[in-house]
């Protein structure tokens, strides 16, 4: 093949090969420029997924649009359900104000029996719990010294006191026989003295009969009161040195607590007021017997001495008490459970108040506070009637629904059971 013919040919194919690409585009342009049949679908189609991406549609779109804006717009009312004893009404009642004493009820009187003197224990005859009488015999040391000592005073007395009268009938003699003239005044003077000496050995042996007698008493360890045993620190056959503690001894027909009150309510309290006590599980009254003039610079109060008459024995000593000293009685006051108060962070009080059947919120101003009743005065912020939840109920806000189990439930409004809080 020449050179000439090879050129030609390949001129030939590369005009073909430029015909056909311009004859596909055209054919492409033209299939964009009229839309066909199965090219007008599949661009429906792809318009309609676009929009749908874009924003809900027209027809069934709307329904899930006003069903989505439903959802977001209208939030769930909270509710909670309440028993009736989680809800009280204010009512006008009356208070008591007073101060608070809390303390140990201690026996008035506790009264250790020490030995007198060092000897052998012969006799134990009480243990402890035993009630006893003033002057009622505890127990006895061996006496047989001091009896022998007695015996002794009692002897020298009855002989010097015959000495005595011998002494008195010389001196009376003697003395008849002067105004006669029969003796000389020397023998007179000597008779008064005699009789003086013998009255001044008869006062001596007199003294030490009353001296071994008290010595012989020592002997025995006797009740100085009456009250009950509380402590035995000796049994019998025991050598006792004197001083030695041998029993423990309470009065307990009276006890006396002994209480701070804040310096700043000394004032109030006086002797003569009532306390009302709770010890045990009951309640008694007493009243204050002493007040300390002076206060304590390192607590800044004052101590109470109150006593509690006891007569019965109810109360053991060493019994807790809680008390408050009443000072005066409020009447016809709005009061309040102390449970239905709370208080926010600033420290202002404030109560949950049921208003129609949705929870609000009231501020409240206090006055007398009785915490041994449970109750607090309201000064401003509720009005008789009003009603108010107590107690811890959990998770209160303002505007929450109320239903009270064993009453009619809200007429509108209610949410849903998956919404709501509940307190069985």
């Amino acid at each position: 093949m020449t050179p000439l013919r090879a050129c030609t040919i390949f001129a030939a194919a590369l005009l073909f090969t430029t015909a056909c690409g311009n004859s596909d585009d055209a054919s492409a342009a033209a299939a964009q420029a009229r839309p066909g049949k199965e090219g007008g679908a599949s661009s429906a189609t792809s318009g309609v997924v676009g929009t749908k991406s874009a924003r809900p549609s027209t027809g069934n779109g709307d329904a899930g649009g006003a069903g989505s804006g439903s959802g977001s717009g209208q939030r769930s009312i909270a509710s909670i359900t309440l028993a009736k004893q989680d809800v009280a009404v204010v009512r006008k009642g009356n208070i008591e104000e007073g101060v608070s004493v809390t303390g140990d009820l201690r026996p008035i009187e506790v009264v250790e029996i020490r030995a007198r003197i060092e000897g052998d224990l012969v006799g134990v005859y009480v243990r402890e719990g035993e009630s006893v009488r003033a002057g009622q015999l505890l127990a006895r040391f061996e006496d047989s010294e001091q009896s022998s000592l007695l015996s002794s005073a009692k002897a020298d007395k009855l002989a010097i006191g015959s000495e005595l009268a011998t002494a008195q009938w010389t001196l009376d003699q003697t003395s008849e026989l002067f105004k006669a003239g029969a003796v000389a005044e020397r023998d007179f003077k000597l008779a008064q003295q005699a009789v003086a000496t013998a009255t001044a050995k008869l006062a001596a042996a007199e003294a030490r009969v009353r001296a071994t007698s008290s010595v012989l008493g020592d002997t025995r360890a006797v009740a100085t009161t009456t009250g009950v045993i509380s402590k035995k620190a000796v049994e019998n056959g025991e050598h006792i040195s004197r001083g030695a503690t041998l029993f423990t001894l309470v009065r307990t027909n009276v006890l006396e607590l002994v209480a701070a009150v804040p310096a700043r309510y000394s004032s109030t309290v006086r002797v003569g007021q009532t306390v009302s006590f709770s010890a045990d599980g009951r309640a008694f009254d007493g009243k204050v017997a002493r007040v300390s003039p002076m206060v304590d610079p390192a607590t800044r109060s004052v101590t109470v001495y109150v006593q509690v008459p006891n007569p019965a024995d109810m109360l053991k000593g060493g019994t807790f008490a809680a008390g408050r000293v009443l000072s005066r009685t409020i009447s016809d006051v709005l009061v309040v459970p102390t449970t239905a108060l709370r208080l926010t962070g600033d420290g202002q009080q404030f109560v949950y108040r049921i208003a129609g059947n949705a929870v609000d919120v009231a501020n409240v101003q206090l006055g007398v506070v009785d915490e041994r009743g449970g109750v607090a005065e309201v000064l401003d912020g509720l009005a008789d009637g009003d009603r108010i939840i107590v107690g811890n109920v959990g998770t209160l806000g303002r505007g929450m629904l109320v239903v009270i189990a064993g009453e009619e439930g809200p007429a509108t409004g209610r949410p849903s059971r998956a919404g709501t809080q509940s307190r069985p």
